[in-house]
């Protein structure tokens, strides 16, 4: 009881964030775990064999666009915070500090609308490139497709990762750079062995956290991609909106939850072991 009065204020604060932790994620996660495991006959693997013969080729295509997709975020992201960390124009460097936060603050449902607006075959961006006379009307494709995905993805992340990456990078010690400058080292060279190798574990949170993003994203491939192949998320809205089946929808969850868990893993993994060599 003591202990109780003591804490009672502690406690207080803490309750109403406990308590939302538990409703919105805990429980769900509880009764989605146990739903991927109940069958008609009880518990069982059933729902999970559905799901890999169902969809094996969509889980791997999943797994496919979201790795390609964090690749491509995590080139992006360098190369943009590098040069607003070491870029020498000072005009341009401020604008593209300015410019390359806007798509943090977009949602991912106005991300497929603007991805679908710009990348179809009569798109912004092909009417662009006709009116430039670049193409003719019979030349132009439409992107709306995987590759679709990928740039809506990359667009959307590379920012948040960018940020993350500029911050660190800010604080590398700037007496190092200065005296490879000196030294004749490039800007190219500074970034990839002098800056990359102190901001890595940085880096590696922003795509950690980028790839468990894509992998719940339901909008962006359901608006942009969701002819077959498609992705997990587009598959567990199919089972549940069409046939009303929760239990393979849970299991295509569960799927996604391991595949995002092993990545977390990896990288707690890499964390560890540079943690001992130090």
């Amino acid at each position: 009881m003591k202990w109780l009065e003591h804490h009672a204020p502690g406690l207080a604060l803490v309750m109403p964030a406990l308590a939302t932790v538990v409703l919105l994620f805990i429980l769900p996660l509880g009764a989605s775990i146990t739903g991927a495991f109940q069958t008609g006959s009880g518990l069982g693997l059933d729902n999970f064999r559905k799901a890999f013969e169902l969809y094996g080729t969509d889980i791997a295509y999943t797994i496919g666009i979201v790795t390609l997709s964090v690749v491509l975020t995590a080139l992006l992201a360098i190369a943009i915070s590098g040069y607003l960390t070491l870029g020498e124009h000072p005009v341009a460097v401020a604008a593209l500090r300015w410019l390359y936060r806007w798509p943090m603050f977009i949602p991912f449902i106005v991300v497929g609308q603007l991805a679908r607006t710009f990348l179809a075959k009569n798109g912004l961006m092909n009417n662009t490139l006709v009116g430039l006379d670049i193409l003719t009307p019979m030349q132009t494709t439409g992107l709306l497709d995987w590759r679709g995905i990928i740039i809506a993805f990359v667009w959307k992340q590379a920012p948040f990762v960018t940020l993350l990456l500029a911050g660190a990078m800010a604080c590398v010690d700037r007496h190092a750079l200065e005296a490879a400058r000196n030294l004749g080292a490039s800007r190219l060279r500074i970034l990839i062995e002098i800056m990359l190798p102190q901001v890595v574990r940085t880096l590696l949170v922003g795509l950690v956290l980028s790839f468990v993003t894509m992998m719940s994203v339901l909008s962006v491939p359901l608006m942009i991609g969701s002819q077959s192949p498609t992705m997990i998320t587009v598959d567990m809205a199919f089972r549940i909106n069409t046939y009303r089946d929760y239990g393979v929808a849970n299991a295509l969850g569960l799927i996604s939850l391991g595949i995002t868990a092993c990545v977390a893993w990896v990288y707690l993994k890499l964390s560890l072991q540079e943690h001992r060599a130090s």
